[in-house]
């Protein structure tokens, strides 16, 4: 039923356009992709790239195609000031621009970098991760955005503008096969319906390929690809004035993602042992956590982890898996009416987004934690909005302005069924005894509380008086198996809406001063009924609870911290039967004013100069994880469930603060008929920056902000408590640095493209957490005057496109190749030391024939050429272990995190053939 519109809309456009009248199809760019000039629409006036005062970088249909860009991932190579990479699953796509954006699984935080497409927003960057069909540009508008969009961006903008129905008669059709056992159908066909007053235009793609992991417990692979589009338009033309465009598309997915291998790892140890500050001395040995898993006798699970990153084999749990079903569909109508002096432009739309996540994710084939293929666990999107602009021309076209509003309504809805596994008790209690003593002998899995006879012993003697206490409760964790969230339900409802104005004043012919304004007003309301079988933990919490500090007769403060780290792998992010039907109620409401200024001249006629400022603004939001509600040590109505913010449960970590920025550019482009150079030097700063972090079982926003007063260093110590600002917040986030772009055409057929960006993008110094100041959370110490993670300093993009004619017949050749150089950066939000990525380059490359204005082409390709091993971004595995060397440098604790890493795909090849019609 959800295809049956569609599929009767491309049947009777297909069946029309076959029996329409044979014309030629218009090449809307010269064979090697790069005009001199390319119209853009970024500034929602179609003018040339050379002649819009603001940073952005576009890239044509032909580009597109040479460089094998399917997604807005291949954009990387094209686009050096952006980043797209994605990690859990493929519904967390991430963008970046000038270092900053979002990375991780929470579906309540939307991306600083908004995705358009034909002029509808996309609430989520991962849905363009997805096929785009038949592509006329792609802009990426760097800085924040907001008086031209529906929506606001604080990073930046990419929009995509998707080929349009002509009412002459063409079609295109293509086939790729390649290593992987990848294979690639798409079509398209457009032309008129109803003579020059309706035309149609049809586009489909199939996806398929192998993955490119190894399963080696089942032989097969992860990380395939399994996908189809379809998009079906209309362009109606009732008179010369009124233009209306309908489309509907439709893409499903049904794919095994997404996997991790594992990083090298040993475990740090405080080598002075009576140093009582740091720095202290770090000395490594085998890591405790990885040999009880991978021990093969009673002490360990026979885990199979490959240290070895890049041999790209995974180990997933028998009865576990990763498949992804994943539905995207939606209708939109634009309408454009001429009225007189005036354009008046409506887009309407609707879409839902389905994405189920099913996963292993504790990345190994011991069952420790996972996410059931039972339905239960999905993110689901319904978004309705609607966007209205009038735009004329005043005072001898002295005035161009532009007004405009913009409502949006979504639901979210997110499901889920995070478990412990069948393996997590034992595992969590053998992890536990080996904390106390890395002697195997002292651990036995098959017996209660992973003690052999000795171990019990050995922890009887050890404890004395506490120590029944203290077996019994590790008894009572080895049984916490099978059981977590089941069904758990967040529903978030944003109901936004704007009014927004752009004006140009062109005081001379040289001289324009842009000014934009924008209030918005945003209102998100939260619902939850959570739901939880672990039956084990309330026991605990109550079992435990007169112990620890607080309680009727707590135990010595020496083993404070070893019965709070046992409560918490009872109930580790508030994984209680105590939460069975909590319902959940809250909602906030915000209002900003944002704008832009903008001073442009045009030294010459083929020199354009300019400086800017804007503000921009992301809006707050929930994070939609029981682990947000308050510490899973103690009972939801123990008074002692706080955070480190001191909020009670129910509040603690729900909510994070709207993220704001300032931004001054000043630029300049220059176009000549051989050469184009942009230029842009920049400097953002971020207020309330919203930072996804992972806790090791979830993703939580914190706001990052900087004090005006100097903390002292207490916003790098060991505690969650200490380095509250006691002055004014200011930015927590400065992002400066400097953009060039170059184009080159020495000869006919031949063009060169080169872009360098140079991004500082640093935390301030002396760092807070939200608007009041509180202390930022103890695991981010070591981000205070450091780059941001996943953003590179330095990185050069180049691509060159050849196409010399063959002989007097039309045919001609393609030599294509691109590269794009990154320095090394972190790809961890903690900035932990064994999450660095080296500096890497990838390199495309695409030879081909083609023939007489394209009618057929067929190519060899490489993606990834020189098979660049990298990692898109690496994490701490789920329960594996915990700390980083750094914290055993700085604090003296014990590092045995084990680390996982999300990889980028290596070298794929293979032959594609085209045809136009």
């Amino acid at each position: 039923m959800k295809l049956s519109w569609l599929l009767s809309t491309c049947a009777l456009a297909a069946s029309t356009i076959a029996a329409a009248q044979t014309a030629p199809a218009q090449v809307a760019d010269t064979p090697t992709g790069n005009n001199s000039d390319i119209i853009v629409t970024a500034t929602r006036r179609s003018e040339t790239l050379s002649n819009v005062p603001i940073a952005v970088s576009a890239v044509s249909a032909a580009a597109l195609k040479n460089s094998g860009a399917n997604d807005i991932r291949s954009l990387n190579q094209l686009a050096p000031s952006l980043l797209v990479s994605s990690t859990g699953t493929e519904s967390n796509g991430s963008a970046r621009i000038r270092g900053i954006g979002t990375v991780g699984d929470n579906p309540g935080l939307e991306s600083s970098v908004a995705v358009f497409i034909d002029g509808v927003y996309r609430s989520r960057t991962g849905v363009g991760l997805n096929e785009l069909g038949e592509i006329d540009r792609i802009e990426v508008l760097r800085g924040p955005q907001g008086t031209l969009f529906g929506r606001n961006a604080s990073a930046g903008l990419i929009n995509i503008v998707s080929a349009k129905p002509s009412f002459d008669f063409g079609g295109n059709a293509e086939a790729s096969y390649g290593n992987y056992n990848y294979y690639r159908l798409a079509g398209g066909v457009t032309g008129p319906i109803l003579g020059d007053k309706i035309a149609a235009r049809i586009d489909g793609v199939y996806v398929n390929r192998k993955g490119f992991y190894r399963d080696v417990i089942s032989g097969g692979d992860v990380n395939d690809r399994n996908r189809y589009f379809i998009k079906g338009q209309l362009l109606i033309k009732p008179t010369d004035d009124i233009n209306i465009r309908l489309i509907g598309d439709y893409s499903h997915r049904d794919e095994k993602c997404c996997a991790a291998t594992f990083l090298p790892v040993r475990e740090g140890i405080k080598s002075t042992p009576s140093a009582t500050t740091a720095p202290f001395d770090v000395t490594f040995q085998n890591n405790r956590i990885l040999d009880v898993l991978t021990n093969p006798t009673t002490a360990g699970f026979g885990a199979i982890i490959n240290q070895n990153t890049f041999s790209r084999d995974v180990s997933v749990t028998p009865g576990r898996t990763f498949t992804n079903h994943t539905t995207d569909y939606g209708l939109s109508g634009e309408l454009n009416w001429r009225l007189g002096g005036l354009n008046l432009t409506s887009i309407t739309a609707y879409r839902q987004y389905k994405a189920e996540t099913p996963g292993d994710v504790d990345y190994n084939n011991v069952d420790i934690l996972y996410r059931a293929d039972d339905g239960k666990a999905f993110r689901q999107f319904k978004t309705f909005s609607q966007e209205l602009r009038l735009q004329g021309s005043l005072f001898d076209d002295h005035l161009d302005f532009l007004v405009g509003g913009y409502y949006a309504n979504e639901k979210l809805k997110l499901s889920e069924n995070l478990k412990f596994g069948a393996d997590y008790g034992e595992f969590a209690a053998c992890r536990l005894v080996t904390s106390v003593s890395a002697n195997a002998v002292l651990r036995n899995r098959t017996l209660p509380g992973c003690l052999s006879p000795t171990g019990r012993a050995t922890f009887a003697g050890a404890f004395g008086g506490a120590a029944p206490i203290i077996l019994n409760a590790i008894d009572r964790l080895s049984t916490v198996n099978n059981v977590g969230a089941n069904g758990s339900i967040f529903n978030q409802t944003s109901d936004n809406y704007a009014v927004f104005t752009h004006n140009v004043i062109k005081l001379t012919d040289a001289l324009s001063v842009t000014l934009g304004a924008r209030y918005t007003h945003e209102k998100k309301t939260l619902s939850g009924q959570l739901n939880n079988t672990n039956t084990v933990c309330p026991v605990q919490q109550a079992f435990l609870s007169p112990y620890l500090t607080g309680g009727t007769t707590p135990l010595p403060a020496s083993l404070q911290a070893f019965l709070g780290g046992l409560a918490n792998l009872t109930c580790q992010g508030n994984a209680s039967s105590a939460l069975n039907n909590f319902s959940l109620n809250d909602q906030r409401s915000e209002s900003k004013f944002t704008g832009t200024a903008v001073v442009s001249y045009k030294v010459t006629p083929g020199l354009l100069t300019y400086a800017s400022y804007s503000r921009g603004y992301k809006a707050g939001g929930f994070n939609l994880d029981p682990s947000a509600l308050g510490s899973p040590v103690f009972a939801p109505s123990d008074p002692r469930n706080v955070n480190a913010q001191g909020k009670p449960f129910g509040t603690a970590l729900l909510q994070f603060d709207p993220e704001t920025v300032d931004a001054f550019e000043i630029g300049a482009k220059f176009k000549s008929r051989q050469f184009n150079l942009n230029v842009a030097i920049f400097h953002e700063d971020f207020s309330s920056f919203q930072l996804n972090t992972f806790n090791g079982s979830s993703f939580l926003v914190q706001t990052v902000n900087g004090c005006s007063v100097d903390l002292a260093g207490a916003d790098r110590d060991s505690s969650s408590v200490t380095g509250a600002c006691t002055g004014k917040t200011k930015p927590g986030v400065t992002s400066q640095g400097f953009e060039l772009e170059a184009a080159l055409f020495p000869a006919d057929n031949l063009a060169v493209n080169l872009g360098f960006t140079y991004a500082d993008t640093k935390y301030a110094k002396n760092l807070v957490g939200n608007q009041s100041g509180a202390a930022l959370d103890n695991a981010l110490f070591l981000l205070p005057g450091q780059q941001l993670s996943n953003a590179p300093k330095y990185v050069a993009t180049g691509s060159l496109a050849f196409t010399p004619p063959i002989g007097t017949n039309g045919l001609s050749a393609l030599f294509y190749t691109d590269f794009r150089y990154s320095s090394g950066y972190n790809t961890g939000s903690d900035l932990f030391p064994e999450k660095v990525q080296e500096g890497f380059i990838v390199i495309n490359a695409r030879v081909g024939l083609r023939g007489k204005d394209e009618r057929f082409s067929i190519e060899l390709w490489a993606q990834n050429l020189l098979n660049t091993n990298y990692q898109q971004v690496a994490f701490n595995a789920p329960f594996l272990g915990a700390n980083s060397s750094a914290q055993t440098v700085a604090f003296g604790s014990t590092s045995n995190q084990i680390f996982g890493s999300f990889l980028a795909e290596p070298r794929t090849f293979g032959a594609t053939v085209r045809t136009k019609f």
